[in-house]
């Protein structure tokens, strides 16, 4: 049997309850645990993008169902950890906040199809994946500088990509209206 990229993709989001789940399990070894799912659905996100398009199976319920997965993971990290107050309500909002705003813009202004992820978007799910690790992970507090460091940086990430998205959409709305 040949596995194809959007099974990958439904298989990370069938592996998220696990991985909340493990993050309300107490002790070190279980943020470790929890941490290696996180990863190991995160790395997945890369092996379907990559399986996808060297085998040129990259349709369209894999262009919707990607970012999704994204989305939900990141969800699953924040909400839970912020709950805990292991990770900052204020950067959970944030990130959220301008996920769910692009992606609502995206369906208002997209005819005909789904938009694919560009390379910003990319680099912007990385961080905010990396990000999110270092507070999964029990680091000491002496590291928070670091922890934190990551997660200015995607959220930094997150809205100037927001805001190039916009601007493309808007350059290209000011082209065809010509």
């Amino acid at each position: 049997m040949r596995i194809t990229p959007n099974q990958i993709t439904i298989a990370r989001i069938v592996a998220l309850p696990p991985a909340i789940w493990s993050l309300y399990q107490e002790g070190t070894l279980w943020q470790i645990v929890s941490w290696l799912i996180f990863f190991a659905i995160a790395m997945s996100d890369v092996v379907d993008g990559r399986l996808a398009r060297s085998s040129g199976q990259i349709t369209e319920m894999g262009k919707f169902l990607d970012p999704v997965a994204d989305k939900l993971m990141l969800a699953s990290v924040m909400i839970p950890l912020s709950l805990q107050d292991r990770f900052p309500w204020w950067a959970t909002i944030a990130i959220l906040f301008r996920e769910l705003g692009i992606t609502l813009f995206r369906a208002l202004v997209i005819s005909g199809g789904v938009i694919s992820a560009n390379r910003g978007g990319k680099i912007k799910t990385l961080s905010q994946n990396l990000g999110m690790g270092w507070f999964v992970l029990p680091l000491p507090v002496w590291l928070d500088w670091f922890k934190y460091g990551w997660l200015y940086l995607a959220i930094a990430l997150t809205y100037l990509t927001g805001y190039w998205y916009i601007r493309a959409w808007l350059e290209y709305r000011e082209t065809t209206t010509e």
